[in-house]
């Protein structure tokens, strides 16, 4: 090896080394658990182990140094590559058929790849054959590396997408380099020696923006956080192109006039602007900050209100079903502040303030009282929450605290309201801005009126949705003048037979008992048909012994399988309408019971807790997904069963809800569901007469 290329890749794989070491200790001292961030340590730890060795060989050459640093270089991208697929599992769904393909494909070629590496190490395959073989390993296993990158960007959650690009970029770099240095091995039938001593600048650069990656997405369990100035930003396609003449006016002066280090310099500046040019067409801080400095400079006002506008009613107009409508006013709102996502709040049935929509952010799993402090601050002052001025200045937010849920948004900015008139019907928890942005009168004005667009065209499809709900229940509504029918033809015929029983009974005791059972259905019945033809309710609120309820249910349900146990912790007594809700329980047994098989296990248990007792229906059953219980498991006419009409969980909701309860589910796939039904408890010492 020559001393100027032995120079260059000393140069390059010692920085590799330090930087993987550097990269790996960082991310262990900042692991959370999780096997994302494990598999991201092993393929840094491979790729330290990898330096290493190339090092040690351009320091002290001899061929069994160069077989293992060929063996290691294999187990490294095999590294990688079980990391990059074992992202698309945070995507919660199984893989493609085809993806599965392509990873066995993959891994197999690298898996090959080493075995022959292995064996020339050991001695047992040399000569021209096994060499050209190698070349062409090394040159497959690159293009799977690209051929798995393609795969994880394209399959990947659009609106998570953001947290892998710059990881996605890097090693797209990277591996494409690889293929480069592999089809001249193989063409010319002997290594570049200078461009495979480049590797390790290239390898070196590409570890900067997967550290980027691993700061942006928390859902590694990594506890990083990347300085902004230090991460190489984006600019416009302009800059790009002007970037790229640079680099490669830059590259060819160095190769004809720079001496011997102008092939290497140049491949590198090459690979660099190649980089550069395609983090600056996926990426938006430097875009931002740009808009910001003309904004700054060269403008009277910071917005151009006629374009921003009409892109963020365009953005409004063209979304389609809910999550999409959700995902607009975000990114709409986002992009007034140069904000890279957020989380939209929207007020449910029972006056709370869930998640409803994300962008480019994490799943929440939190919620906020409609009689919380910043909902009430919210409605009373109506402003735009700057947190981290309401961190350092409190005096200017009083009666502002920030809710016990912000932790989960660790990169809160800004708190948006939506409002409609004068009713906040929810609001939007913008993240930190790409670039610096000041928050003067002029972005407060701007946020305030683009909020409210967004709340009317949020509000008109609530409306919609509650209008189609209308038009469903006025066709059951017309549906159950048939079941009134039916019941008048029921009544007729009990009528019927109580005439011939009183005319032509023998037993006078039998009669006797017949006819009050005969007579209790028949007032049961015509309560029912008055109940649907005037829509009120037949029964009043008596107290209820919840437990003496679930052992009736119970009973009721001996005959199927599995047998439902119930566990009796204490005997809370609540006030409700005694054979409405012990409808309502028993819809949630018998779906329990419907969702388990045989073998499984069904029990309920009533126990009290803070003044609220609470009735348990649990299951080892089938399970439910999370986008399921939160999406269509109380909507109506929203069923799985065949014969099902959808009712039941939102007539459940609706009921208990009426009482002044509250339903919870705790539900996973494969492993059952547990529902608790949570109702106002009576209290002890209140007589059941001064209750009724």
């Amino acid at each position: 090896m020559i001393s100027v290329a032995a120079g260059i890749a000393a140069a390059g794989f010692g920085l590799a080394a330090l930087l993987f070491a550097l990269l790996g200790l960082h991310l262990r001292l900042t692991w959370r658990g999780g096997r994302q961030g494990a598999l991201l340590l092993c393929a840094v730890g491979a790729s330290l182990v990898w330096a290493l060795c190339a090092l040690g060989f351009v320091l002290a050459p001899s061929s069994t140094l160069w077989l293992a640093a060929g063996m290691l270089d294999g187990v490294r991208v095999l590294a990688w590559l079980l990391f990059l697929f074992s992202l698309l599992e945070l995507a919660g769904e199984e893989l493609p058929p085809s993806i599965a393909r392509v990873r066995q494909i993959a891994v197999g070629l690298v898996l090959l790849r080493v075995g022959v590496e292995a064996l020339g190490a050991v001695g047992l395959q040399s000569g021209a054959f096994a060499t050209q073989m190698l070349d062409v390993l090394t040159l497959a296993s690159a293009v799977a590396g690209l051929v798995t990158i393609e795969q994880l960007y394209r399959n990947f959650p659009e609106q998570s997408r953001w947290g892998i690009k710059p990881l996605a970029i890097g090693l797209l770099g990277a591996f494409f380099f690889d293929i480069y240095v592999a089809a001249d091995a193989f063409m010319f039938r002997r290594p570049d020696l200078t461009l495979w001593g480049v590797r390790g600048f290239v390898w070196a650069l590409a570890m900067a923006l997967v550290a980027v990656s691993a700061g942006r997405s928390r859902n590694w369990n990594f506890r990083i956080s990347v300085s902004r100035e230090v991460v190489f930003h984006s600019a416009t396609l302009g800059v790009a192109g002007s970037f790229l003449l640079a680099v490669a006016a830059a590259g060819y002066w160095v190769r004809y006039f720079g001496g011997a280090w102008g092939g290497a310099l140049q491949a590198l500046l090459l690979f660099g602007g190649l980089l550069g040019c395609a983090v600056v067409l996926f990426s938006g801080s430097f875009r931002a900050r740009l808009r910001v400095f003309l904004s700054k400079h060269f403008f009277s006002y910071r917005y151009d209100y006629r374009a921003e506008w009409l892109r963020f009613t365009t953005s409004l107009a063209v979304s389609g079903g809910s999550a999409d409508l959700s995902a607009a006013v975000i990114g709409g709102l986002a992009d007034l502040v140069e904000s890279p996502g957020g989380v939209l709040w929207l007020r449910d049935r029972s006056d709370r303030y869930i998640p409803f929509g994300r962008l480019n952010h994490v799943q929440i799993d939190a919620a906020e009282p409609g009689d919380g402090d910043l909902v009430r601050f919210l409605q009373r002052k109506g402003w735009i929450v700057d947190l981290a001025q309401a961190r350092s200045q409190p005096s200017l937010y009083e009666g502002f605290s920030p809710p016990a849920w912000i932790e989960q948004v660790p990169d809160a900015w800004l708190i948006v309201p939506l409002f409609v008139e004068n009713e906040l019907v929810g609001f939007v928890v913008l993240m930190t801005a790409r670039t610096p942005v000041e928050v003067d009168w002029e972005v407060l004005d701007l946020l305030k009126t683009a909020s409210r667009q967004a709340a009317v065209h949020l509000g008109r499809h609530q409306a919609a949705e509650a209008l189609l709900e209308a038009q469903k229940f006025d066709a059951f509504n017309r549906m159950s003048a048939f079941v009134v029918h039916d019941l008048k033809n029921l009544v007729a015929q009990l009528q019927l037979m109580l005439r011939n029983a009183e005319r032509h009974g023998d037993n006078p005791e039998f009669q006797r008992d017949m006819l009050d059972t005969v007579r209790h259905v028949q007032e049961r019945m015509q309560g029912l048909m008055g109940q649907l033809q005037e829509k009120r309710s037949i029964d009043i609120r008596k107290p209820v012994a919840l437990a003496e309820l679930a052992r009736r249910i119970a009973d009721s349900k001996r005959h199927q399988r599995p047998v439902v146990g119930v566990t009796v912790d204490a005997s809370p007594i609540a006030m409700a309408h005694p054979e409405r809700i012990e409808r309502v329980l028993g819809h949630l047994v018998q779906n329990a019971l419907d969702a388990t098989g045989d073998d499984g296990i069904v029990g309920m248990r009533v126990f009290e807790q803070a003044g609220m007792a609470c009735v348990e229906v649990g299951d080892s059953g089938s399970g439910m997904s999370p986008q399921f219980v939160r999406e269509r498991l109380f909507k109506p006419f929203q069923s799985t069963k065949d014969a099902g009409m959808g009712i039941g969980a939102y007539e459940t909701l609706q009921y208990v809800t009426e009482l002044g309860g509250r339903i919870e589910v705790k539900s996973e796939i494969g492993r059952g569901t547990t529902m608790h039904v949570w109702l106002p408890c009576l209290h002890d010492a209140l007589a059941p007469e001064e209750a009724a």
